[in-house]
């Protein structure tokens, strides 16, 4: 499938991870990725670009975008959809996980391959196909946004 290219677990930083997925590391690759990192949270490119732009005059816009698609290819991060068929970017943790998207506050928080397990092997058994790579992102409100809601 069109995922990311499998990187082991021990490999952690972003441009070891960009290494070890056979992407290049360069200077502007390890500003974005660890300033997508640091935000914690999802932003659009565009977002990212408005954030990096006062201290980073040099960067170009279309280099946040071409940076933000190799670090989704090398696992280093992952593109979620926002209403409008807006891409927002999230920085992800090496191993293979899934995500719940808050649609109020924007918050993102990985969720763990065991929960999912169930679900793709059942689908895997009841029609005989071998599952090579999934993503599943649930998008609704946390907790806090429906207390806020109240």
């Amino acid at each position: 499938m069109g995922g990311p290219r499998a990187v082991p677990d021990e490999v952690a930083g972003p441009g070891p991870r960009l290494s070890a997925a056979g992407e290049r590391v360069t200077r502007q690759r390890l500003l974005i990725a660890e300033s997508l990192t640091a935000a914690g949270e999802q932003l659009s490119a565009q977002e990212l670009y408005d954030r990096l732009r006062p201290d980073h005059p040099d960067i170009g816009r279309a280099t946040v975008f071409r940076v933000l698609e190799a670090l989704v290819s090398a696992g280093v991060a992952r593109r979620l959809e926002r209403s409008g068929h807006v891409y927002a970017y999230v920085a992800c943790e090496p191993e293979h996980h899934h995500h719940l998207v808050c649609t109020g506050c924007g918050r993102v928080e990985e969720i763990g391959e065991r929960l999912i397990a169930r679900l793709t092997g059942g689908v895997a058994r009841q029609h005989g196909f071998t599952i090579d790579d999934a993503t599943l992102d649930f998008y609704g409100r946390c907790a806090r946004c429906l207390a806020d809601d109240r």
